[in-house]
């Protein structure tokens, strides 16, 4: 039995920025391993995201469907945003719920992380929203064909198991919150 690897396993002998577009890049990492071969890795560089599963007392929560130009379909998620440069993640978890849903939580559970893709950069800074009051909706251009719904947790977890959801960072969301309430007891933690 090997040991496990423990740090990157080969070298990196040349790095080739091949375009962007805003906060987005795409390059390429020649490396060389321990045996002498030598490989290609693409590396998609994104800013990271926060991801919010907001929950109410009557044990709800909020989904939305927008369409997703690179997937050439809507898609139901959970309300999400990238993080402007600086910006921490639950101040970016703030905003965009206001700006997708219309609440605001006074109380905020982190969940962890998340990744994309093996490709990406890309990290999602997860967290259970609660003690929910509802504001305005400030939806950003890009948002206005966004549709809200409001749906019971289990409800939104079934979507999730059944493929209706399929953004990974809102299926690992609610089922690392599912967890969270289960462990946490109480009447939040369902039934």
């Amino acid at each position: 039995m090997t040991a496990p690897v423990t740090g990157r396993p080969f070298k990196v002998v040349a790095h080739r920025d091949l375009c962007a577009h805003h906060r987005y890049s795409l390059s390429a990492d020649d490396v060389i391993w321990p045996d002498g071969t030598v490989t290609s890795y693409g590396v998609f560089r994104q800013p990271e995201a926060a991801l919010i599963v907001p929950l109410t007392e009557e044990r709800t929560t909020v989904i939305v469907r927008q369409w997703r130009h690179s997937w050439d379909t809507d898609a139901w998620e959970l309300p999400a945003g990238t993080m402007e440069e600086g910006e921490e993640p639950l101040a970016t978890a703030r905003r965009e719920l206001v700006e997708e849903v219309g609440l605001e939580a006074r109380r905020w559970d982190p969940m962890g992380t998340a990744r994309a893709t093996a490709v990406s950069t890309m990290r999602f800074h997860l967290f259970l929203a609660r003690d929910l009051a509802k504001v305005e909706r400030r939806p950003e251009v890009y948002e206005q064909d966004m549709v809200v719904r409001e749906l019971p947790l289990d409800e939104a977890l079934e979507l999730a198991a059944d493929g209706t959801i399929q953004h990974a960072a809102s299926i690992a969301a609610l089922y690392r919150v599912q967890r969270f309430l289960a462990r946490e007891g109480g009447p939040s933690a369902g039934r």
